[in-house]
């Protein structure tokens, strides 16, 4: 039928194109334009229709399928994770720098002469106590010279003698000899004087015999005293000048001998102190110039860090402060020690300040100039709410702030926004977010959506693991 109307109106357009050509005086070619734009026309229409039948069919298609698959019920999932308690406990933050590690005390030891080494074994490694020698040095010509030194102190001893007891040795010998033998014969006057008088006391003899005996002692104390006058007399003739002279001989000649014994002495090196020769520069053979360093010793049976730290750290920390040390050559090793001194200069360039620690080591595993890190504690907050650092996924890596996933009654975690303060090793302070006894997702958490269900577990295990990180760490942050 609807092809029938076309024809008709067809027909009629060009019946209507007939009647005006005679007005226009171009019929058929208006009819031919004519015709062909109600073509298109119904092309047009045709194709449109086709489309919404087509968008029809997809929509009939794909909506039965969406309806089916959003009224589908899926099970919910359940992720596994760990998780902990935050609690309210001490921590503090923990500032680590880079130490050197000295012997206790040190002796760099040298010889005070220029000789040649005559004794000197391998001594580096070898333990040594105070006094044991460690090496013996050439001193054949000092002792030609202390021999020479002692013949000269006896000539000086001699002279002074030869001054003191005059020019003419044989009349010395005599007024020496009159002088004890005369002390000799006072005292056997005196005895028997003594004697006597006893016996006059009781009638055994007269009193001439008595009175006879006191005049002969009377007799030997006069002899004494002449010999002593004597010698006084002689002793005061000397020329005071000579005697001087001869004495300071004597004392210079004293003089020599004790230097050359010192020298003498040096030529045997021994240790200053019990320790380790931790370096030997010369060896049997060498010749030894006077102050060049023949070993070197060190104690250590304790040592000592050095270690720099920023002076706005070092003004938190007092001497017996305690701090860890991490032997770098000791894998795994961390050693307890205490502050035994902390500078009171700055160094100018770096603005850092020389913290000493001291460490025991009876086991001598530490080595001299070997490097370490030494951890402090500063701002200690003995009432903070901590949590495991792996529970806090930080805004950024430099952040204060950060989200934990905290796990309800329910077991499902929810996001919580946190804001970070001290760290220290694999723990955390929450200075705002948490109050404490919530628990928290410590492995995890990352990436877990809000409100997740969760199968917690809290282990043993787990918190050994945590402990591990943190030495493996060092405790830096």
């Amino acid at each position: 039928m609807r092809r029938e109307r076309d024809s008709d109106e067809s027909n009629v357009e060009t019946a209507r194109l007939a009647e005006g050509a005679t007005a226009e005086g171009s019929p058929v070619l208006m009819a031919g334009e004519r015709r062909t734009s109600g073509r298109r026309r119904a092309l047009f229409i045709a194709a449109f229709i086709l489309v919404l039948v087509v968008i029809l069919v997809i929509a009939l298609v794909w909506r039965p399928g969406k309806s089916v698959e959003t009224t589908a019920e899926e099970p919910q999932t359940v992720v596994s994770v760990r998780v902990a308690k935050a609690e309210k406990q001490r921590i503090a933050a923990q500032v680590s720098a880079p130490g050197t590690i000295f012997p206790r005390a040190q002796a760099q030891v040298s010889a005070k002469i220029s000789a040649q080494i005559r004794q000197m074994p391998l001594l580096k490694n070898r333990f040594m106590r105070a006094g044991d020698v460690i090496a013996v040095l050439e001193s054949s010509d000092l002792q030609a010279q202390r021999n020479e030194a002692v013949a000269a102190l006896e000539e000086a001893r001699s002279n002074a003698r030869s001054i003191e007891t005059g020019a003419i040795p044989q009349n010395d010998a005599q007024n020496q000899k009159a002088l004890r033998d005369a002390r000799a014969a006072v005292a056997s006057a005196r005895a028997i004087y003594e004697r006597r008088l006893a016996l006059y006391q009781k009638g055994g003899i007269s009193k001439k015999d008595l009175e006879t005996s006191e005049l002969d002692l009377t007799r030997a104390e006069g002899e004494l005293h002449l010999a002593e006058q004597t010698i006084a007399l002689r002793l005061k003739s000397l020329n005071p000048g000579d005697r001087a002279q001869a004495a300071a001989r004597v004392h210079q000649a004293e003089q020599r001998l004790r230097a050359l014994d010192a020298q003498l002495s040096y030529a045997v090196v021994r240790a200053p102190i019990t320790g380790v020769v931790i370096d030997q520069a010369l060896y049997k053979g060498s010749f030894a110039s006077a102050g060049a360093t023949l070993v070197t010793i060190g104690d250590t049976s304790q040592m000592i860090v050095k270690a720099p730290f920023a002076d706005t750290v070092a003004a938190q920390l007092k001497i017996g402060d305690a701090a860890t040390v991490l032997p770098l050559d000791l894998p795994g090793e961390r050693m307890t020690g205490q502050i035994a001194l902390i500078s009171r200069a700055v160094d100018p360039a770096s603005r850092t300040v020389e913290v000493w620690v001291t460490l025991g080591n009876e086991a001598g595993r530490l080595r001299v100039n070997g490097a370490a890190q030494v951890i402090i504690s500063t701002d200690v907050k003995s009432d903070a709410v901590v949590v495991a650092a792996s529970a806090v996924v930080r805004d950024a890596a430099n952040s204060n702030e950060g989200t934990v996933m905290v796990v309800d009654a329910a077991s499902v975690a929810h996001e919580t926004k946190v804001a970070v303060g001290i760290r220290s090793g694999d723990r955390v302070e929450i200075t705002a977010g948490l109050q404490g006894g919530e628990t928290v997702v410590i492995e995890g958490n990352y990436a877990l959506p809000d409100g997740t269900k969760v199968e917690a577990s809290e282990t043993d295990e787990g918190k050994r693991d945590g402990t591990g990180e943190a030495e493996k760490t060092g405790g830096r942050p």
